[in-house]
């Protein structure tokens, strides 16, 4: 459940903020701005029904989903395959936000 919520909201992230990187840096409409601050809003909110009660923490482990998921963006969305350094970066962030997780604080 927890990591279903840290991918749903790393999507809504990446997608928010790629709607404005769409606009800033690839010339797109503004009108890409209105989906993108809805995206960012469902993030925040997401992330919020992480059951612990130390926010800080659920970000802490929230990182490793969202690098890990932004490379999955790259590759899905904009074509850039991850490497093999790509790919052992994620894992240890992936690592690293599993022992935040692992033990039961709530």
């Amino acid at each position: 459940m927890v990591y279903g919520i840290y991918i749903a909201a790393a999507l809504a992230e990446i997608a928010g903020c790629f709607a404005f990187w769409a606009w800033l840096r690839l010339g797109k409409s503004g009108v890409w701005l209105a989906p993108g601050i809805l995206s960012l809003m469902l993030f925040a909110y997401l992330l919020t029904l992480v059951p612990t009660t130390v926010a800080g923490r659920a970000y802490a482990a929230y990182g490793g989903i969202y690098i890990a998921m932004s490379l999955i963006w790259a590759w899905l969305a904009e074509g850039q395959r991850p490497d093999r350094f790509d790919l052992a970066g994620a894992a240890v962030c992936l690592i690293g936000a599993a022992i935040i997780l692992l033990p039961s604080r709530v």
